[in-house]
């Protein structure tokens, strides 16, 4: 896979060590990457002691943890019944879609005036050899991962294009609500891999012509059907 598709994390001037980082943010970034692995599920009751054994950190550090995922909206505390994951229902996903669809329009405009032709020229290729690989052979769990790396990272990377760090967090967090939207309606199956990379492959071709209303266009047309797909299924 093509680095240039990897997301560029933004910096938050943090210990580069594991070790190092609080242990409040150590058991944040287990919780997400629980969400990203669909090991939590959307709507799911979680104790403090369950998250524990998921994130494999201490109960200090999940106490810690809880009031930063209540206020992303991650989760919310139900008296007497514990911690419940965000549940998906179709305010969410309207909710979700149009913060999507705000943040990402602001990106695009950036990035269709200022990326490098030859970094185009990667994220194109990098999205070819997916559809060449879906076109060549069954669609296995790895060309599905490997798709999905491919299509987030074309948005991460018109969103870290801006150069603000809020928006960069505001889009992950939103990002891990479409996350658990689309573990309700599958995140990337067989018969969407192709759709989306062509939808994706509409976009980088707008993108190279340089003309913002023309990206702009084929932005809101990919993200609308994206949304459609989920209200539909």
């Amino acid at each position: 896979m093509e680095n240039i598709m990897k997301k560029k994390p933004v910096e938050h001037n943090l210990p580069d060590s594991q070790d190092e980082k609080p242990l409040r943010l150590q058991a944040y970034e287990s919780f997400t990457q629980q969400i990203l692995s669909g090991n939590i599920r959307p709507g799911q009751f979680l104790s403090q002691r369950e998250l524990m054994q998921l994130t494999d950190m201490p109960l200090g550090a999940i106490r810690e943890m809880v009031p930063r995922l209540e206020a992303e909206g991650l989760i919310k505390t139900v008296p007497n019944r514990g911690l419940q994951v965000c549940y998906v229902d179709l305010k969410l996903v309207r909710n979700a879609f149009q913060l999507r669809l705000t943040l990402e329009r602001e990106a695009v405009v950036q990035f269709t005036r200022n990326v490098s032709d030859a970094d185009l020229e990667k994220i194109e290729a990098a999205h070819k050899d997916i559809v060449k690989r879906a076109k060549s052979r069954s669609i296995d769990s790895q060309l599905l991962t490997d798709a999905q790396a491919v299509d987030g990272g074309l948005h991460e990377m018109m969103i870290d294009s801006l150069g603000n760090e809020i928006i960069s967090e505001i889009y992950r967090v939103n990002s891990l609500r479409i996350r658990l939207i689309r573990l309700e309606n599958t995140i990337l199956t067989s018969e969407g891999l192709l759709p989306s990379m062509t939808e994706h492959l509409e976009l980088i071709a707008a993108i190279k012509t340089r003309d913002v209303d023309q990206a702009l266009a084929a932005l809101n047309t990919h993200i609308e059907v994206a949304r459609s797909r989920m209200l539909a299924d």
